[in-house]
């Protein structure tokens, strides 16, 4: 394939990907805009309560992105019964990481007031977690589900999937949280609950259409039944998958606690910059997945030259996307804050100023945020995730969270220095992958053994 076809197979592949991402994303940006219009202190707690849902949630979809690259390879080699067995086990590793982790989620409050948060914030930050975290569960296996259609280019019916599961979190969102159409007003609350029905409604409507549109996988046929060499090999690819997204999330996480110290308008305003670039983000997440897909079917192929000329691809799309994003941070920061606050919000003036040198701060970390992620998705296209996971522990844990607490707090540079750190860390992890993917790919994809 020339680099025009490699660009084209990636738009095709990789724009319901990102519309399915962007979707996804836009139910906890409603939430945050939701309650931004109903309360800065609302707004704080479901920005902390957000970050702390999105670490487990996004450790335990280590499964759902192992599912991805396995199902890629073994439909390039044409092993259907592969499909199958990798899409169950990824179903169960799910279920049972949710068991473990709803506990903690529970109770949270504890956990917060331990990390420095106020008790307010703390408190309405559980109250949403205690009713969110349902969530997790049907969340965890949808992105099973979704992985394993995306892996058979069926990309279009997770678009809609999502884009659904959106219009429903905001119709129900409005109604709840601010006690429309008959509906009690519940603010945090109805939020939380929003976001479970929505969850549950993806299920229901992306598990409908993969048991009727392949029938033939028979996925749900004597479901109880164990394959414990497929268990075994999707639990070694997805425990790398999930710590190397914790390293990440952790990251974001600790910013956002280190915000809280700050200040409730200060974390307002995180949380408003946060949601604007991992809104950008999830062009990239999309742009990674179909980066997985096509690296993936190229091992089970064994055809390395065609995933190098597909990387190129990829990545430049992902550094085109990146510029345009700095240019609009750079040159629109109020109307883009604005959107999250109501008119008459007597914070709205200090918000602003502190979430404008937010988003200037968040521009430096576009590029390497974006390059990192897409790399990321090359490499476990490949089944390489062990060294990735080290790279990326090494570059949030020990560089890019220390290096927020000095900028912000030991040099005294508040919130702009915590995102600092944040940029440096993203740097970091960004140009070690970039140079493990080339030196290393190449020698795997040979090796490979499907």
């Amino acid at each position: 394939m020339t680099y025009r076809a490699h660009a084209r197979a990636v738009a095709v592949l990789g724009l319901p990907l990102i519309g399915g991402h962007v979707a996804q994303f836009a139910i906890n940006m409603t939430d945050t805009i939701m309650l931004g219009w109903y309360g800065v202190d609302e707004l704080a707690a479901v920005t902390l309560a957000g970050s702390c849902f999105f670490v487990f949630f996004m450790l335990g979809a280590g499964f759902a992105f192992a599912v991805m690259p396995l199902v890629a390879a073994a439909a390039g080699a044409g092993e259907e019964r592969q499909i199958r067995r990798s899409t169950r086990m990824g179903l169960w590793l799910s279920l049972a990481y949710g068991v473990l982790a709803m506990p903690v989620l529970w109770y949270s409050e504890p956990l917060l007031l331990m990390l420095g948060q106020k008790p307010g914030v703390a408190a309405d930050a559980s109250a949403y977690l205690r009713i969110a975290g349902w969530g997790l569960f049907p969340a965890l296996l949808v992105m099973v589900l979704k992985s394993y259609l995306a892996a058979l280019e069926r990309t279009q019916v997770v678009l809609w999937v999502t884009v659904l599961a959106a219009l429903v979190n905001a119709v129900v969102n409005y109604a709840l949280i601010f006690g429309h159409w008959g509906a009690p007003e519940l603010g945090i609350t109805g939020a939380a609950i929003a976001s479970v029905l929505t969850q549950l409604v993806s299920l229901v409507a992306v598990l409908a259409y993969a048991l009727k549109a392949l029938a033939e996988h028979e996925l749900m046929r004597n479901f109880h039944r164990p394959d414990w060499e497929m268990l075994r090999e999707v639990f070694r690819l997805g425990v790398p998958i999930g710590l190397t997204n914790l390293s990440e999330i952790s990251l974001f996480t600790a910013s956002a606690m280190m915000m809280g110290w700050l200040g409730t308008a200060t974390l307002a305003a995180h949380g408003i910059a946060i949601t604007l670039s991992g809104l950008t983000f999830m062009v990239h997440l999309g742009l990674s997945n179909a980066a997985t897909i096509r690296s993936g079917n190229a091992y089970g192929r064994r055809d390395w030259p065609h995933m190098a000329r597909g990387a190129k691809v990829v990545i430049a799309l992902s550094l085109a996307m990146s510029v345009a994003t700095i240019i609009l941070f750079l040159t629109a920061p109020d109307p883009l804050i604005s959107l999250f606050l109501g008119t008459e919000d007597p914070d709205k003036p200090q918000i602003l100023l502190i979430g404008a040198g937010l988003l200037a701060a968040a521009a430096l970390f576009q590029l390497m945020d974006g390059m990192q992620v897409v790399v990321l998705g090359l490499l476990r296209g490949v089944r390489d995730t062990g060294v990735p996971m080290v790279i990326a522990a090494l570059s949030y844990w020990v560089v890019g969270i220390p290096a927020s607490y000095l900028f912000g707090f030991t040099f005294g540079w508040g919130g702009v220095g915590v995102w600092y750190g944040l940029a440096l860390g993203l740097s970091c992890a960004g140009f070690f992958l970039l140079i493990r993917f080339w030196r290393q790919a190449a020698h795997r994809v040979p090796a490979a053994a499907i």
